[in-house]
């Protein structure tokens, strides 16, 4: 008897075998999750001890690095007609004082 796997059978097994592995995947996060607990609020402790910041969203302040470090022209780059040379303009907008006008 000739047995020819069908496109189907393949689809299937490639199917349980992708849900298996997201089972194994979302079990291995629960299990390394808890282990790391100890270390995550000995971390938040730190932090609040210190008295750090929030979370840094943007690095690109030319301007406000030490002026050796600094690039000639990083006191011009912030004119209206200046183009945006970095991702972040795209994804931070103006603050809401310059959005709303005179």
């Amino acid at each position: 008897m000739d047995r020819t796997v069908r496109y189907s059978d393949l689809f299937l097994s490639f199917c349980l075998g992708g849900a298996l592995l997201l089972g194994l995947a979302l079990a291995h996060s629960q299990a390394s999750s808890q282990a790391r607990e100890p270390a995550l609020a000995r971390t938040a402790q730190v932090v609040a001890d210190l008295g750090l910041t929030d979370l840094c969203l943007t690095t690109e302040a030319r301007h406000t690095r030490h002026p050796t470090q600094a690039d000639r022209h990083a006191p011009f780059q912030s004119h209206p007609l200046a183009l945006d040379h970095f991702p972040s303009g795209s994804i931070i907008g103006p603050p809401p004082a310059l959005r709303s006008g005179p």
